[in-house]
C-alpha cells in the first residue's frame, strides 16, 4: 500500500484540480507546487472537492457498485448475490465469507478510505496557511475537511476491528510506518473531529454549496458514532447514550419527504430530508464524469441491468410481516417503493406499473418468484436505458436520524419516548401506529422498521453487530459459515502490512 500512497501524494490533487505534492524538488512554470497552490478560496474549495470525491468510492465509474456494494452489504441477510456476482470470484468471497487479507476489493475500500483521509489531512493543514480568504469561511473549509476525516476513519473502524489513524499529512515515506491503534484510541479520535466540526459547520449551506456537510450531518454521525461504541463498551452504555441523545437531538430543520423512492431515482436530490448524499451530475463541462453504473449493477436482466445484487425472501417477507394494513390497503408503502415484487400494485395504472408495462409482461416466468430492487432505478424508462446514472447516493437521512435516537431512548429505558419517533417513520409509510410499549418490543419494531426503511443503504449488517446478532440472523436464512470471531470485522490488507514495518512488527508481536 505504501507505493500506492506515494503514488497518490506524488500526483497531487485528482479529479479536475491539480496540486503539487510536498515531495517534489523541482519547479516548472506550468507545474503547480504547493508553495503557489494554496494561495486563495478557489484553491482551497479544489482541494476541498478532492476530500469529498473520496467519498464511498463515489470518484466515478465502476467502483461504488462494485466495492460499496459488495464490501458491505453482500454480507446481510437480506441480501444475496445477482446471478452476475458468479462471475467474480472476490465479490463471491466475501457473500461466502471465504475471503482473506489480499481479496481486491478489500484492498479498493481500505485505500480509497484512507486516500480520502489523506486529502481531508491535506485541506486541513494547506488551508489553515492561506492568507487570502475570508477567515469564517476558512474555518468552515476546515471544519468540512475535519469531518470526512472522521468520516474516513469510522468507515474503516465500522469494517476493520483496529485502524490505523491518520493524524496529519503525510510528506515522507518513513511516516507512512504506523501501527493499528486501540479500538478506543480511534472511537475517540472520531468523536473528536466530529464533534470539533458540529460546532463551526454552518446549520445550512448556500445553494452553490449544496450537497456539503452541515452541523446536522456532523451531529447526525457523532451520534451514531456514540450509540454505537455504547455497545462495545458496556462499562460506558450510559454515559454514550447521553451523548448520543444529545447529538441526535441537534440535528434540527430536517423533514421526511413524503415519496421515499424520489430520493433514490433521482427526482428530489438534496431533499428535505438529506443529511449527507453523494453528489452525481450529468454536467460534463471540462470533461467531467460524476456519474455511476450503480443502476446496471442493480438492476435485474429484465430491466437492462446486470442482475449483481438482488433481495433475499427474507427482506420481502419482512415486508409482508404486518399483513395488509396500510391505510392504502396494502402492504407497507416502502415494499413497493423498495421492490418488484409479483403484486396487482405494479399492474394498475392508477397506482404504479413496471415502467408502463404490467408486471407480467416484464416478468414473464409463471414459475419463478420475482424479487428485484427498484431502489435505484431512474424514474423513466429512458434513463434507466442511459448507459450511466447521475442519481445521488444518499448517506445519512433523517429518518435514519429518527430510528437512531429512537434505539437510543429506548436503550435508556425510555420506550414511550421512542414510540412517537417510530410512528413518524411508519406514518410516511402509510402503515399504523405500532403495537407494544415494553423495551423488547421497541427494540422488536426498531429492528423491523430498520430493515424496511433502509433495505440496500448499507446499514444491515451494522445494526446487526451493534445488536449481537450477526450469526443469528444470518444463520435463519442458511448462511451457517459465518463465524463472528472471524467475520465481523475484515482482515487488514495484506499490501498495507508487508509495505508497513510498524504495523507488521507489532502483528507478529501480537503472533497474528
Amino acid at each position: 500500500m505504501k507505493k500506492y500512497i506515494l503514488n497518490i501524494l506524488l500526483a497531487g490533487l485528482i479529479l479536475s484540480f491539480s496540486a503539487c505534492s510536498d515531495m517534489l524538488d523541482l519547479t516548472s512554470p506550468d507545474q503547480e507546487t504547493s508553495a503557489n497552490f494554496w494561495k486563495d478560496t478557489e484553491a482551497a474549495e479544489a482541494g476541498l472537492a478532492t476530500a469529498y470525491s473520496q467519498i464511498e468510492s463515489s470518484n466515478g465509474g465502476y467502483y461504488l457498485g462494485e466495492v460499496r456494494f459488495t464490501v458491505e452489504p453482500f454480507r446481510e441477510d437480506i441480501i444475496v448475490p445477482g446471478p452476475d456476482a458468479n462471475g467474480y470470484p472476490d465479490w463471491m468471497q466475501l457473500a461466502n465469507f471465504t475471503y482473506d487479507f489480499s481479496n481486491t476489493q478489500l484492498i479498493v475500500y481500505w485505500e480509497d478510505n484512507y486516500r480520502g483521509i489523506m486529502h481531508a489531512n491535506q485541506v486541513i493543514e494547506k488551508v489553515a496557511t492561506i492568507e487570502n480568504i475570508d477567515p469564517d469561511y476558512q474555518k468552515q473549509i476546515i471544519a468540512e475537511a475535519t469531518f470526512l476525516r472522521g468520516y474516513y476513519h469510522l468507515k474503516l473502524l465500522l469494517n476493520w476491528e483496529r485502524i490505523i489513524i491518520r493524524d496529519v499529512y503525510v510528506t515522507s515515506e518513513n511516516k507512512l510506518d504506523k501501527g493499528v491503534s486501540p479500538r478506543t484510541e480511534a472511537w475517540d479520535f472520531i468523536l473528536s473531529d466530529f464533534d470539533t466540526a458540529s460546532k463551526i459547520l454552518p446549520q445550512r449551506q448556500t445553494p452553490e454549496r449544496l450537497g456539503r456537510v452541515t452541523k446536522g450531518t456532523a451531529n447526525a454521525y457523532l451520534g451514531y458514532a456514540y450509540l454505537t461504541r455504547s455497545y462495545e463498551e458496556p462499562d460506558n452504555k450510559t454515559e454514550y447514550l447521553k451523548k448520543a441523545e444529545e447529538s441526535f437531538k441537534q440535528v434540527q430543520g430536517y423533514d421526511l419527504v413524503k415519496n421515499p423512492l424520489s430520493m433514490f431515482n433521482g427526482t428530489n436530490k438534496n431533499s428535505e430530508e438529506s443529511i449527507f448524499e453523494i453528489q452525481f451530475t450529468d454536467n460534463t463541462a471540462g470533461g467531467a464524469n460524476y456519474r455511476h453504473y450503480l443502476h446496471k449493477f442493480i438492476g435485474c436482466t429484465q430491466l437492462d441491468g446486470w442482475g449483481c445484487i438482488r433481495p433475499s425472501k427474507m427482506l420481502l417477507d419482512e415486508f409482508k410481516k404486518e399483513g395488509k394494513i396500510a391505510t392504502t390497503g396494502r402492504y407497507d408503502t416502502r415494499a413497493y417503493k423498495t421492490l418488484y415484487f409479483k403484486d396487482d400494485y405494479y399492474n394498475d395504472s392508477s397506482t404504479e406499473m413496471v415502467y408502463g408495462y404490467k408486471f407480467e409482461d416484464i416478468f414473464t416466468d409463471p414459475n419463478t418468484e420475482y424479487i428485484e430492487f427498484r431502489k435505484y432505478l431512474p424514474a423513466t424508462l429512458e434513463d434507466l436505458q442511459r448507459p450511466s446514472s447521475a442519481i445521488n447516493v444518499p448517506l445519512m437521512r433523517y429518518a435514519d436520524v429518527l430510528l437512531l435516537l429512537a434505539e437510543t431512548l429506548n436503550e435508556q429505558n425510555r420506550p414511550d419516548q421512542a414510540v412517537p419517533l417510530i410512528n413518524q417513520v411508519r406514518t410516511r409509510a402509510d402503515m399504523p401506529d405500532m403495537t407494544g410499549t415494553s423495551q423488547e418490543e421497541v427494540r422488536a419494531q426498531i429492528e423491523h422498521e430498520r430493515i424496511v426503511e433502509f433495505a440496500l443503504e448499507c446499514t444491515r449488517f451494522y445494526d446487526l453487530r451493534r445488536w449481537g446478532k450477526t450469526k443469528e440472523a444470518l444463520s435463519s436464512v442458511g448462511r451457517t459459515n459465518f463465524d463472528p470471531a472471524q467475520h465481523n470485522f475484515y482482515p487488514i490488507p495484506q499490501g498495507e502490512i508487508n509495505s508497513n514495518i510498524v504495523l507488521r512488527e507489532q502483528l507478529a508481536n501480537e503472533g497474528n
